[in-house]
């Protein structure tokens, strides 16, 4: 404990352990307030005897040592969150030093489950960043086979993050969480418009052969698309402005300035470069006289739009049926998170959290506040009394380990001073008594264990609660049990109630981030309807676009509601991220259909064509940003995790929705699209 209080950030004071905190006995009919270990046990008699005497006092048993003696525990408060890493550490280094073979230590605690976090996750994003970049890389390559249209993706994905990251940076924002994690989400987004154009000029050079018109002819149809699958996307992004989390505002608008930088260095790098291509070598690789050859992606797309085509009603049926199956599903999701889960099991904090929790009293600190309107308010005997019945009420519940406050101290000083009579082990109903108990103990002892729990002045008294368990659910409960024991035993006149600590405080921050997501995702899904009204100057063109990307968002957090998974914050914020992606493949697929069918004025034959190059591009795309999101899921962190395959399974599902339910939906309605109406 020494060592521990020389540590630059632990407040001294305020440090508990055997050696600081006091315990209260009689000796020679007197008042002996000290710490239970002033000396090292010298003997087997010494350290049974120590073990007795914080067995016999309630207020030390199982807070400071473990109920079969095999475990000690010590309490250092630090002055900011931000420190806890690094203490942690040195803790760990002065434990390492000093204990002896067989002797093991944990540290545990919410301030160092979110430093550490926050630690590690710059480090996984300086693997995950290059692996998603790479992969990505290999995946263009795999799809084009050629090593030229490597140089513009490569080109557009890095300018894009350099610059979002350097505008974040240099306007003086701090990279956080949530702003770490701009490389991988901008990534694959980064390079979708510069797929599109390399997909229908690698198309349609094989047919024309001529670099120049190949390249008009793809950009020409791809201009309007790309402009709104853009804004969409930015105003998906920028929707997290909404949110009431400052960190989540700030990811949200500098990737929706990558997307904008993106879409921009699309338009200018991919033609600059494919233009600087040496044109006979394209030939010698892509040009085929006699047309291009059937390639596996156009042996599963026809046959597939041909499918969804004839057989709409039934891909529709289907399609209703999914969406109400994740309306169901939905039902059943909770919203839930803890910090300490965010790292998997057996990491070491995971480890110390179960270990700690199953010795002591509980590692996950809440506070209960309880304030006067008056000097000397929670001093009152009927305050006091109150005050342990409430302990006593939240003891009762399996999530509360132990309680502590200035209840416990008055009650040990009341039971010593009458020779342990149980009788005596309660609150006097002298107001004299409890003043003059809490000087001695605060003359007598050390006057910071009493500031831990009642000020000055006893305006305020605060009420220790040890949880075993830190889920915002497990606070909420325990914070609706004291609501109900309140409601049925009014407090004493001219008290309040209050809680606070770090547990409660993220149960209100999961509370707020799940309203200031569904503000958000309104918002978004308002703003882009309303744009797809707009692009398409048509309601039932509108809704179609909106279709695949709402029952993607639908069946995927069914999912999660049907599989018992957490809604918590990255969840929340994929959904928000989602609107603006996931109506991309719809946007390109309309668009097109819908140019297409004002030349043809057949829907049938529109759709065969949709199933050719622009289906293709599709694919592609959803291939690229589906398989992009995966390394995330290779993080050691539950949340990057989590986002990855809740992401890759979210644009999944909109490319499944996209080219299924819009060729059955368009062959009933897609005649709307024609000017003056069908031929």
């Amino acid at each position: 404990t020494s060592e521990i209080l020389k540590i630059d950030g632990v407040i001294i004071e305020d440090v508990v352990s055997l050696s600081t905190t006091d315990n209260v006995k009689s000796k020679g009919g007197l008042l002996d307030i000290r710490p239970p270990l002033r000396d090292v046990p010298q003997s087997p008699e010494d350290a049974a005897g120590l073990r007795r005497e914080i067995a016999g006092n309630p207020f030390l048993h199982e807070k400071i040592a473990s109920a079969d003696g095999m475990a000690v525990a010590l309490y250092a408060p630090i002055e900011r969150k931000d420190m806890s890493h690094r203490i942690a550490g040195e803790i760990g280094d002065i434990l390492s030093r000093e204990l002896l073979p067989g002797q093991r230590f944990h540290i545990a605690g919410l301030p160092i489950s979110e430093d550490t976090f926050g630690i590690e996750m710059f480090i996984q994003m300086g693997i995950v960043a290059p692996l998603a970049f790479m992969l990505i890389l290999l995946i263009v390559f795999v799809m084009f086979r050629q090593a030229a249209f490597l140089a513009p993706i490569a080109l557009t994905a890095m300018f894009s993050v350099i610059w979002a990251m350097g505008l974040l940076i240099g306007m003086g924002f701090t990279v956080h969480i949530m702003s770490s994690m701009i490389p991988v989400f901008l990534m694959p987004v980064a390079i979708l418009d510069d797929i599109h154009i390399l997909s229908a000029f690698f198309d349609r050079y094989r047919v024309m052969g001529n670099k120049r018109r190949a390249l008009i002819e793809s950009m020409r149809p791809l201009y309007k698309p790309m402009f709104y699958t853009t804004l969409t996307s930015a105003v998906g992004f920028a929707s997290l402005a909404l949110a009431d989390i400052p960190p989540v505002r700030i990811f949200g608008l500098f990737v929706a300035f990558g997307i904008v930088a993106a879409w921009l260095l699309a338009l200018t790098l991919v033609p600059a470069v494919i233009s600087l291509m040496d044109d006979e070598k394209l030939k010698r690789r892509l040009y085929r006289a006699g047309g291009a050859p059937e390639t596996m992606l156009d042996r599963i797309l026809k046959p597939l739009g041909g499918f969804a085509f004839s057989r709409a009603r039934v891909v529709l049926v289907l399609g209703v049926a999914a969406f109400a199956f994740g309306i169901a599903g939905l039902s059943q999701i909770r919203v839930n998170d803890n910090p300490v889960k965010w790292f998997k099991e057996g990491h070491p904090l995971r480890v110390a959290d179960t270990v700690m929790n199953r010795l002591f009293g509980g590692t996950y600190m809440a506070y209960v506040v309880i304030e006067g309107n008056a000097p000397a308010a929670v001093k009152r005997p009927e305050a006091v009394a109150y005050i342990g019945r409430m302990q006593q009420d939240l003891e009762a519940d399996p999530l509360v380990g132990k309680t502590s406050s200035v209840a416990d101290i008055v009650k040990r000083i009341n039971l010593v001073l009458h020779d342990n009579a149980g009788a005596y082990d309660m609150v006097p109903d002298n107001p004299d008594a409890i003043g003059q108990f809490l000087f001695l103990y605060q003359s007598t002892g050390d006057p910071n264990d009493l500031d831990n729990f009642i000020d000055r002045e006893a305006r305020k008294a605060n009420i220790w609660v040890q949880m075993k368990g830190g889920d915002n659910r497990q606070m909420q409960a325990v914070e609706d049990r004291l609501a109900a024991f309140v409601k049925n035993n009014p407090l004493p006149g001219g008290l309040s109630l209050r809680w606070s600590g770090l547990t409660y405080i993220n149960k209100v921050w999961q509370d707020l981030m799940v309203v200031g997501m569904l503000k958000a995702v309104f918002g978004s899904f308002v703003v882009v309807f309303a744009l797809m009204l707009f692009e398409f100057r048509s309601l039932t063109l509108g809704v179609l676009a909106m279709a695949p990307l709402s029952a993607a968002i639908v069946v995927t957090y069914g999912l999660v509601g049907w599989l018992g998974f957490d809604y918590n914050m990255p969840i929340a914020v994929a959904a928000a991220l989602s609107l603006g992606l996931g109506v991309d493949f719809a946007i390109h697929f309309l668009q097109r259909f819908k140019a297409h069918v004002a030349e043809s004025r057949d829907v049938e034959a529109t759709i065969r064509h949709m199933f050719g190059e622009p289906a293709r591009a599709i694919m592609r795309n959803a291939i690229v940003i589906t398989i992009g999101f995966l390394p995330l899921t290779l993080s050691t962190l539950a949340p990057y995790i989590t986002v990855g395959l809740f992401f890759a399974s979210l644009m999944l599902f909109c490319t499944l929705a996209t080219l299924f339910m819009l060729p059955g939906a368009l062959r009933y309605v897609g005649a709307r699209a024609i000017p003056g109406g069908p031929s």
